[in-house]
């Protein structure tokens, strides 16, 4: 069997391939984070074997455990528990000298620091990232921020909306319909995205330090982050100097490539390549459709593409959503039915693969938690502890 080594302080880390230790067994996190970017960050690390210790002010704690209605307590909202599963809440004042010393002491032993407060206030705290590597120069130091530090922007303040409105994804809407007005994309998605990105630069930081022992300060802005997305397809022509189109992906704002009506419902039918369209309009009982001269060759229906949605939207309307799927899953057409939220709990692929898991929670009774979507052939992800109360570590000795 072979073995792996590493050191971590003075200790020294024996692992074996396929022992189903945690990936991130003996990595120590401390986590002043809140609501999503960096606590989605740090549940992927929890979720890998790290030891993730919450930090939270007493009272409130991170005002994402108010989102949604609990099932029993103040503070345990379905939000909260979606992220942070697996970690250990402790409830500090850092104001309070005590407080802060506690503070410290967990920061002295530990690998990574994960922090979403903004760069002054940690200066006044004594938490900025010179300070800390006075004590522990092997700290890695993970700061999710709103804004890249060395903008005009650096000092200000930044929420999910704030940064899709800035990032241009609350214009891509008005591309799609034709209304004017700017809107969210209603999902936290910027947030999702910067806590991706921060969780995949830790990760890459935990290797730079076991090959170096060097520790290092990771900036991770939202703002950067969540523009990097959003226009890795939208920059469209902008892409090249000087621009030879305007900005944004035409497949993607087609106001006609939508779910198409069923007589029960929505579905969702992608024909991708040209060679699809014919099997396309077979399913559909129509063929002669692609005898109009608008659809007679690849070119003409690229360039008409918008009359084949349209085509496809009043002949769907004609099948159930059930006759659809089966037909176009016969001729090999990529398919599915667009389910409302309301429905995932029995949606049928989730339920075979294990998507979601029937948890006890000791205040909050039964609860349902969705695993990392992530399998690894050579190691089983482990069942986490539940989410913890605010202050749920405070009596523990100090340390993870």
């Amino acid at each position: 069997m072979r073995r792996y080594q590493y050191h971590r302080g003075d200790r020294l880390i024996v692992a074996h391939a396929g022992d189903n230790r945690p990936m991130l067994e003996g990595i120590k996190v401390v986590d002043l984070t809140s609501i999503v970017f960096g606590p989605y960050c740090t549940q992927m690390l929890a979720d890998l074997g790290a030891e993730v210790t919450k930090i939270e002010a007493p009272g409130i704690g991170d005002a994402y455990r108010w989102a949604g209605k609990p099932a029993a307590s103040k503070g345990m909202g379905p939000g909260f528990f979606a992220i942070n599963r697996g970690k250990r809440s402790l409830a500090l004042d850092l104001k309070q000298n005590d407080d802060r010393e506690r503070m410290l002491d967990l920061l002295r032993d530990a690998d990574l620091f994960v922090v979403n407060v903004r760069g002054k206030a940690l200066e006044r705290l004594g938490l900025d990232y010179e300070s800390l590597t006075a004590i522990n120069p092997e700290l890695i130091y993970v700061h999710c921020v709103g804004f890249g530090q060395d903008g005009p922007y650096a000092d200000l303040q930044a929420y999910d909306d704030v940064i899709q409105a800035a990032s241009g994804a609350a214009s891509l809407l008005p591309r799609v319909d034709g209304d004017p007005r700017a809107r969210y994309l209603p999902s936290l998605i910027a947030d999702k995205v910067a806590g991706l990105h921060a969780a995949h630069a830790a990760l890459a930081a935990i290797v730079h330090k076991l090959r170096t022992g060097r520790g290092q300060h990771v900036e991770v802005p939202m703002f950067e982050a969540f523009t990097g997305f959003i226009l890795l397809e939208h920059l469209g022509g902008l892409t090249y100097d000087p621009p030879n189109a305007p900005a944004g992906y035409e497949r993607q704002v087609d106001p006609d490539r939508q779910p198409f009506p069923t007589s029960d419902g929505y579905i969702s039918i992608v024909p991708y390549t040209d060679a699809s369209w014919p099997k396309v309009f077979a399913v559909l009982g129509a063929s002669e459709v692609l005898d109009d001269e608008r659809f007679a060759d690849p070119a003409s229906r690229f360039a008409n593409i918008g009359g084949l949605y349209r085509e496809m939207a009043r002949l769907t309307a004609g099948f159930t959503t059930q006759e659809l799927l089966e037909k176009c899953h016969a001729a090999q057409l990529p398919a599915q039915a667009v389910r409302d939220l309301d429905d995932m709990l029995d949606e049928p692929h989730l339920a075979a693969t294990g998507f979601f898991r029937s948890r006890s929670h000791s205040t909050e009774g039964g609860y349902r938690e969705m695993r990392s979507p992530f399998t690894f052939g050579d190691y089983e992800m482990p069942e986490l502890a539940p989410p913890p109360l605010l202050g749920e570590a405070n009596g523990e000795e100090p340390g993870p």
